[in-house]
């Protein structure tokens, strides 16, 4: 059966942005002299420590810089103030997918509006936008809400703004905490990418389960 969504909601940093990557570099090296010689990944535990870090409404940048110092701290290692800023200056640089530049592009040529919907500061979201090509219509952040997802305000904005109905609607997203929790909430259906392999929790059920974005173009055919 055809599937007539017409609009695309996308999480960025983790579906259509590679954030464990972006991470475990440029945090990463921060560290990398001491606890990450032995080859030991941060990505877990900053994803733990930022997502408490977002309990109440602060700039993104604030919640990397503030993260990546607890992350430090963690370790039982810690960076300088200067250290912690340049990781958070360093988001537009983390790399985009394989597939996301061209699958957006597609998207675009066949008619389906593309917003983001994104837990950041909006001038570091327009820098990865530009950075990275990415092809959209349009982008919804944390700042303009004053607030993180899982928090609803950003799927509320987004249906104020664009007056278009949540059966229309496709959120497009790899985060099962920040995404596919609160759409099911809403009644938004959804389509996971799990770019990371992860296990689907029993009482999670997202409408579409996909290994990489490129799995939508079968989709919405």
């Amino acid at each position: 059966m055809k599937v007539k969504f017409t609009n695309l909601t996308f999480d960025c940093y983790g579906t259509l942005i590679d954030w464990r990557r972006g991470i475990e570099v440029h945090l990463g090296e921060l560290l990398r002299r001491s606890w990450l010689q032995s080859g030991g990944s941060v990505f877990s535990l900053y994803v733990k420590l930022e997502a408490e870090e977002e309990a109440q409404y602060k700039s993104y940048r604030r919640v990397l810089r503030d993260t990546a110092t607890r992350v430090a701290e963690h370790l039982k290692m810690s960076i300088a103030e200067e250290d912690a800023k340049a990781f958070a200056e360093s988001v537009p640089f983390w790399p985009p997918f394989s597939d996301t530049v061209d699958t957006l592009k597609e998207l675009g040529r066949r008619g389906y509006k593309r917003v983001i919907l994104s837990n950041i500061d909006r001038d570091l979201l327009e820098k990865t936008i530009l950075q990275n090509t990415l092809d959209v219509d349009g982008y919804i952040t944390a700042e303009d809400v004053g607030s993180y997802k899982p928090s609803p305000s950003h799927w509320n904005k987004f249906f104020e703004l664009h007056k278009v109905s949540k059966e229309s609607t496709l959120h497009v997203a790899q985060s099962i905490y920040h995404d596919i929790t609160p759409c099911n909430k809403l009644g938004i259906p959804t389509a996971w990418i799990n770019r990371y392999s992860e296990v689907k929790p029993p009482e999670i059920s997202p409408s579409h389960v996909f290994d990489d974005l490129r799995s939508l173009l079968k989709l919405l055919a």
